[in-house]
């Protein structure tokens, strides 16, 4: 299996905004998977996306985060080679005692570590969506893929967390809500990477907290809060939270306070 990994690329560094994401997701690792809901369900939807009888000897799980998919893609997949990879160190260590893959490889989506045609699937849910040059993720995995190989992801796009950033948009007017690329870029990019689409659409993924603290907790404890560059700086006053909780309760449902989130839901395929 260690046939798939190549020599890192001397080049520049990641991102601080990179770095600053995989700090977050590494400090999140021990309370990720016990409010990790909508993740499970994305990607269990798109698990069963991919086509019934689709076969893999070889998977890489992109952006594995704790490994929770790496032993799905395990069950699903039992005589394959699994490859669980992940930005965040600290993801790394929760996951690897816990099995599922072969290898555990430190790594970014947009300069992968591993040797050309050295995979039959990707799956990456809910990653992909922190990569700056979504045309670089692309590019990788065409590279990374055996000709017939199969790139399932699922990401975010514009409109995620809407209630949230509008309410912030009533109390001060800064961007406090983590930004993500529109579903047309996601479309343009998919259609120009060399890749077969099969599959791409949005859909709407809706959870209901009972107040707006259990949400802002729930985003702490899977490590997405704000991310933003250039986000405001230092403590949020209690007459701002106030108001805030005021403007978010405006768009309470009888199942509680809603947060959508806008889920892209992309199939590619090499040609054979």
């Amino acid at each position: 299996m260690t046939d798939a990994l190549r020599s890192a690329e001397d080049g520049q560094d990641g991102l601080p905004d990179k770095r600053q994401v995989a700090a977050s997701f590494s400090r999140a690792a021990a309370s990720y998977d016990a409010v990790a809901e909508l993740q499970r369900t994305v990607g269990q939807q798109l698990l069963s996306a991919l086509p019934a009888d689709y076969q893999a000897q070889q998977w890489l799980d992109l952006g594995c985060g704790t490994g929770y998919f790496s032993r799905e893609l395990a069950q699903r997949f039992p005589a394959a080679q699994g490859v669980a990879l992940d930005i965040a160190e600290g993801m790394l260590r929760h996951a690897r005692p816990l099995g599922g893959a072969q290898l555990f490889v430190a790594g970014d989506a947009e300069q992968l570590p591993l040797r050309s045609g050295s995979q039959q699937l990707i799956f990456s849910s809910l990653a992909l969506q922190w990569c700056g040059d979504f045309s670089s993720v692309l590019r990788e995995a065409r590279r990374v893929l055996q000709p017939g190989g199969m790139l399932a992801f699922s990401s975010l796009c514009v409109g995620t967390l809407q209630e949230l950033r509008d309410s912030w948009q009533a109390v001060d007017g800064f961007v406090h809500v983590n930004r993500f690329r529109r579903f047309s870029d996601y479309q343009h990019l998919c259609a120009a990477s060399g890749l077969k689409v099969q599959g791409l659409q949005r859909r709407a993924e809706v959870l209901h907290f009972a107040d707006l603290r259990e949400l802002t907790r729930s985003l702490k404890d899977i490590g997405a809060h704000n991310l933003n560059p250039g986000r405001p700086d230092g403590l949020t006053g209690r007459a701002r939270i106030r108001a805030l909780v005021e403007a978010y309760e405006q768009f309470r449902q009888p199942e509680g306070l809603p947060a959508t989130y806008q889920v892209v839901y992309g199939i590619l395929r090499k040609d054979a």
